[in-house]
Order: structure tokens, then sequence, then C-alpha cells
């Protein structure tokens, strides 16, 4: 039995897919999901213009429709099977083997991106368990992506070659202007983009610790720590997140800012939340706005992890004159009784500060900031425009900025990332 065996009989949904046998040295395999993709060709040409890494390389596409999916787009996913097996004859020297299959969309409930995910990443881990792989790094992207030429040589020299290195968020960049969307797509994605970033910086001001980009066409991971995780969840949307999430835990998850992924800027309406989602109510405004969260909630985090030695040394009843302490807007989140049960049975399983901060760090993680961002932001602190939201956390952090626009702030925070990363 290969590593991989039990999960794929107990996890996996669907037989194998792919018939030929793999090349043993085979490293990275690149999953796709392509729903309604007829222009896949352009991720394909870019894929082949990267510089060829130290290993064998495997593509696999894999074409999905929800149950509901119209006529038109049935039709172009055959166009996309169709345009795929035409670039294969055209490319038959390309330097990785290209797979495609058409799922039965019938077959099984809530296709989506996260459905699509897990077949084509269970279908990767196939083809590592059969030559005994558990390092070889599975890669995702998305049908209207572009990527870096050297892609595939950052992932093969920063992840597949470091075996403290289990996965990674692949550092991504929007387009901001061409002839291919209008003004108003590009001045929208560069609002969105930036509330990623600000959210990022947002964190890493808290001094929360595992502070990663959660985009789906950016993560990469090794085959085992897949297994350990899980697999990929079924979910219609905010797979990556929910994904990433059960990663990050178990170490060895990095930022890899060395090379770049272009995700496609266009809006969509195949997913209730996300980049096209949030493009498409953007885009429908002549003038898009963004609101985001207060840098005052940042503000209150950032107090409330800075007192984590201070619950750990204390007992019940300090624990009781420490809730006194706490932000106002996270006292209105926690339950006063159950924080200070908390805060008892992790120093009680604990021998240190360094053990403490991880469990605590395990129960106040980024499920639980998430539901007080939105808490706080219902009952306590309004929004603030995603722009002028940029600029003051850029003061907070002692930063000094000149202008205000949207476009210059995001490659400013652009910027600020890659440094911080190195």
């Amino acid at each position: 039995m290969g590593f991989a065996s039990t999960y794929l009989e107990e996890r996996a949904l669907f037989p194998q897919k792919i018939k030929e046998a793999v090349d043993r040295e085979t490293g990275i395999i690149v999953v796709v999901p392509a729903y309604n993709e007829p222009g896949i060709n352009k991720l394909l040409d870019s894929l082949l213009k990267c510089v060829e890494p130290a290993c064998k390389v495997e593509v696999i596409v894999v074409i999905n429709a929800p149950d509901d999916a119209a006529r038109e787009s049935l039709e172009n996913n055959k166009i996309t099977f169709n345009n795929i097996e035409s670039w294969k004859k055209e490319n038959n020297n390309c330097f990785f083997r290209l797979f495609v299959f058409m799922t039965d969309h019938h077959s099984i409930k809530g296709w989506g991106v996260g459905l699509a995910r897990k077949s084509g990443m269970d279908e990767a881990i196939r083809r590592f368990n059969a030559i005994n792989k558990p390092d070889g790094v599975i890669l995702n992207l998305d049908a209207d992506c572009t990527v870096d030429q050297n892609y595939f040589l950052a992932v093969c020299n920063e992840l597949l070659k470091k075996n403290d290195r289990n996965g990674c968020s692949i550092y991504f960049e929007h387009p901001l202007a061409g002839p291919d969307y209008t003004k108003t797509i590009y001045d929208s994605i560069a609002l969105y983009e930036l509330h990623l970033r600000f959210y990022f910086q947002g964190l890493a001001y808290s001094g929360y610790p595992y502070v990663f980009h959660t985009v789906g066409s950016a993560i990469a991971v090794k085959a085992l720590s897949y297994i350990k995780a899980g697999g990929m969840n079924r979910r219609e949307a905010g797979e990556d997140f929910y994904f990433i999430q059960k990663l990050v835990p178990a170490g060895g998850y990095f930022s890899l800012n060395t090379t770049t992924v272009y995700p496609s800027p266009r809006a969509s309406d195949r997913v209730p939340f996300g980049t096209g989602a949030s493009i498409g109510k953007l885009s429908a405004d002549k003038t898009p706005a963004l609101l985001t969260y207060n840098t005052l909630a940042f503000n209150e985090l950032r107090t409330f992890f800075k007192l984590i030695e201070a619950f750990f040394e204390s007992g019940p009843m300090e624990l009781h004159k420490h809730f006194s302490l706490i932000p106002p807007g996270l006292r209105l989140f926690l339950e006063e009784k159950e924080w200070i049960e908390k805060m008892t049975e992790i120093k009680n399983n604990t021998s240190g500060i360094v053990s403490f901060k991880k469990r605590f760090f395990g129960w106040f993680n980024m499920f639980k900031i998430v539901k007080y961002l939105n808490n706080v932001h219902s009952d306590f602190f309004g929004k603030r425009p995603v722009d002028i939201a940029a600029y003051e956390l850029l003061q907070k952090m002692g930063l000094t900025f000149e202008s205000k626009e949207t476009k210059d702030l995001l490659l400013y925070y652009r910027q600020i990332e890659k440094v911080e990363i190195l």
C-alpha cells in the first residue's frame, strides 16, 4: 500500500480518472478547475513560457458544471475540452504533461470550485501515491490566471526541495490596466485587492502569528500534508479559506513571494462571495466604492494579544480582573465566564508560555477573528472606505505615505508585503 491508499479508499469521491502511468520524476502537479472557460489557452500558454524546474510536471484540468448550468455554459465546457486537446497537439514537445477530464455534473450534488478542486487534487494524490511521493507538490490555479516565468522554479526550490515546508500561499497581483477589461473593472479590482492587503497588514499589525492570503488560485501543498488535513473540502465558495486554516496549525506553511500568480479581475456570479462576486457588485456602480474593516478593530486585537502573557500568569481571580482590561468590542464578543474557563483549560494543559500561546491561537484562530470582526462591525464600529482605512493603518504602522489614491496605496501595500515576507 502507498502512503495515500487509506485516504483514497475512504475520502476520494471518484475512481481513477487518468490511466497513463506517472513519470517517477514527477514532483509538481497543477490542478485547474474549469467551468465555462473556453479561453483557457491563455493559461496554458503562460505555463508553457515558464522555466522548466528540476522535476517533472503535470497539469490536470477538471472541467465541471453545477446542476443548474446554462446550456451555453455546457457548450463552452465542450469547447474548453476541445481547445485543450488541440493545444496539446500543437505543443506536443511541452515540458509538462497535460491531462483533462470532464465531470458528470449530475452524478453528485454541489458542484462548484471546492468539489472541482477536490476532484483534481485527489487525482493528483493518486498519481503521487503510485510513485510513493508524499512530498510531491500539488499546485492550485484557476483557468483565467497567468503566472510568472519562474513559477515552477520557485515552487520547486522553495517548497518541493525544503523538507521543513509543507505548503504555501503564493504571492499574487491582479492586473490594474490593459485592453481586456473596462476602466470600471480595473478600478474595482484595485479596491478589492487593497482590501485584501489591508486585511493582511491589519492582522499582522494586531500581532496575530498566522497571517496568510487565502486566494484559491495561489495555494500549494505537499501530498502528505494534504492528506493529514483531510483533503480539500466541497464548499461552493470559500473553500480556499477553510482549507488553509486546516494546513497552518500543522506547521511548515509559509508565504512564497519570489514568483507571482496573476488572477483575472473579471466579474463573476458563480459564487456568492469572493473576487468575482465582489467585482460584479462594485463594477455595477459608475464610481466604485468599497467599505472595509475599521482600524480600531485591529487596535482591539493588538491590545488583546499583548495581554496573553498576563493571562498565562493569572489564576481564576486574576483572570476576572484581566477581563476588564480587554477592549470593549471584544468584551461584547466574549462571554466572561466561558472565557475564564477557556483560559484556565488552556493553562492547565500547557507547561509554558510558548505552548500556551500556541493553544491560545488554536482557540482564537482565523474563524474566531472573522466572527469577531463581523460582530464588532455590526454592533460597535462602523466600516470605513478602504482607501481611508488603508491610509490610517499605514499611520498606525509608523509608515509615511503621501498619496491617498487607491492604486498608489495598493502599489505601496504590495511593496510592503514583498519586503516583509523576505
